[in-house]
């Protein structure tokens, strides 16, 4: 430029001798980066230049603060994102929205949209399986399910055995002791009944506009997580829990522009099923046995919250609301590794917790109302049925005034009488009446866990196999021992039990369990204690070599 005369000497010393200042990055975004980049993505052409959201800029400020807190803490975890979302319950307005813990942060992608984010959802959707099931009336508030070891075979796939976090049964559970502490197997057996063609359909109605994949691509663990969702679809279906079935519109601009797809509006929505979802979530004694009753999740004031942790601890949610705001958080990390043993209470509650006591610290919300038509009796906390002198623990429970006469007149089958009860003589220690346990079959393979003494019933029953079982197993091989397969009973009271298989007797022993080596075909077992009797049927098949399934049994799909 100096050889053509354009500047001179002197020009370029002077420009040489200047220091360059750059600008920020953040120069012309105030707050809420990913927020303001979604509504720009989603304005219409004839907007005009300058917009007024719905955003909080002081509780977005807070929210950010929070969510940096905590991934700070739970960095040690290889935890290093977190997004947030808060909504005015009654507008739709959204009043924080955090994508990431910093949008200029290329170390930890900050870029990335936590809220937008498609991700596993663990458990959160189970409230509304359990919703669906009661507004079918395929279960009732009092409802007892089956939290026992369940197998699935699954055409091409490994045998399916859903399992919870600790990895024990509960046994008989109510429904809302299921949800609350948030159960696989009885939500799972759950969604066998209603169906996941049902299930899916529904949840679509909600909003979850990303679950676009056939029924059998999610299979029964839809209701585990098998799906992927973001933080969006998520707050916008809490919002419709917190009133009660009706959805509403999420603004994000003071008039004209809602967010992405709207809910459906659901066909007459039953308000008591909605309102018994959120008295279920909001009871923290019913959750208190996998939280504890002073958890994150119990705050000072009515609230009702539900946790979520995908598999290998890649993802941990929680969402929740109060009669004013519904919350949803995630932490988790962007590239998809997992965290180290970080929960849904561990991981995104904390951030839940600070959020929500930040919006009610000068004002409490109201309660939320009880399930509209709807009447609370006393129920055998195991049976669900009206309390009999041999119920141990005795709760009271939400029912509908329609099943109140067959309340009244049920009697309790889970409890066998092994004792008369006589009114002449109570002081009789011999003669006061005694109970054990008289489960339904379904529960033999959790009984054969359990000790017998306390858990069998007064009848001579096979805990293991069950009736209808199908066996696979290995090619027999010379030289090698056959797979053998256990024979177990429960209410021999000591005596010698006799054995006989298709007939045949295999053995008379003073042992509640045997071991038979198994041979391929249809067999019928049959046991005698005295003259007390039980028998089973199940069958034995050879699996082929590329079968993952052998050795167990299995329910046929």
């Amino acid at each position: 430029m100096v050889r053509d005369r354009t500047i001179t000497p002197a020009q370029v010393q002077q420009t040489l001798a200047e220091s360059v200042v750059l600008q920020p990055r953040q120069q012309g975004i105030l707050a809420a980066p990913h927020f303001l980049f979604w509504i720009a993505h989603h304005l219409p052409k004839e907007y005009p230049a300058q917009i007024r959201t719905t955003l909080d800029r002081s509780l977005q400020q807070f929210v950010e603060a929070q969510a940096q807190q905590i991934v700070q803490t739970l960095s040690v975890h290889n935890a290093h994102q977190a997004a947030a979302l808060v909504i005015d319950n009654k507008t739709g307005e959204i009043l924080a929205y955090v994508g990431s813990t910093d949008y200029f942060s290329p170390a930890e992608q900050g870029r990335n949209d936590g809220v937008q984010a498609l991700r596993q959802p663990g458990s959160t959707l189970k409230p509304f399986l359990y919703q669906l099931a009661l507004e079918q009336k395929q279960i009732r508030p009092n409802t007892i399910l089956a939290d026992v070891p369940i197998a699935y075979a699954i055409p091409g796939a490994r045998l399916y055995r859903p399992v919870d976090y600790h990895e024990q049964f509960q046994g008989p559970v109510r429904i809302r002791i299921a949800l609350a502490n948030s159960l696989n197997v009885p939500a799972v057996k759950l969604l066998e009944k209603v169906g996941v063609p049902n299930f899916l359909t529904y949840l679509r109605q909600l909003g979850f506009e990303h679950l676009t994949h056939p029924p059998e691509h999610y299979g029964l663990g839809l209701t585990l997580g098998s799906g992927e969702v973001t933080l969006w679809e998520l707050a916008r279906a809490y919002l419709t829990l917190a009133n009660q079935g009706n959805p509403l519109e999420l603004k994000v601009v003071s008039s004209g522009l809602k967010g992405s797809t709207t809910p459906q509006s659901l066909l007459e929505p039953n308000a008591a099923s909605w309102a018994l979802m959120t008295d279920m979530l909001s009871d923290r004694f019913a959750r208190a046995q996998a939280f504890g009753v002073d958890s994150l999740l119990s705050l000072p004031f009515p609230s009702a919250v539900k946790t979520g942790t995908s598999s290998d601890f890649r993802d941990t949610w929680t969402v929740g609301y109060t009669a004013d705001y519904t919350v949803a958080t995630w932490v988790g990390n962007f590239n998809g590794e997992a965290m180290q043993n970080v929960s849904g209470v561990t991981g995104a509650a904390p951030l839940w917790n600070r959020i929500m006591l930040h919006l009610h610290e000068h004002r409490e919300p109201k309660a939320f109302p009880a399930p509209p038509g709807l009447v609370k009796r006393p129920i055998c906390a195991i049976s669900g049925k009206k309390p009999t002198p041999a119920c141990p623990t005795v709760v009271r429970e939400y029912f509908y005034p329609e099943d109140l006469a067959a309340y009244q007149n049920q009697t309790d089958s889970f409890f066998k009488a092994i004792a008369a009860h006589q009114e002449s003589a109570p002081a009789n220690p011999s003669k006061i009446p005694q109970y054990q346990l008289n489960l339904p079959p379904e529960y033999n393979e959790w009984l054969a866990s359990k000790p017998l003494a306390k858990l069998a019933s007064g009848t001579l029953r096979i805990l293991s196999p069950h009736n209808g079982d199908y066996f696979l197993m290995r090619e027999p091989v010379k030289e090698k021992p056959l797979e053998r397969l256990e024979f177990k009973l429960a209410g021999t009271d000591g005596q010698p039990v006799e054995w006989r298989l298709n007939g045949k007797q295999l053995s008379t022993t003073s042992d509640p369990s045997l071991f038979w080596p198994m041979q391929v075909g249809q067999w019928s077992l049959e046991v005698k204690v005295g003259k007390r009797t039980d028998r089973v049927k199940f069958e034995v098949q050879i699996a082929k070599s590329s079968d993952s399934r052998q050795g167990f049994s299995v329910r046929k799909p």
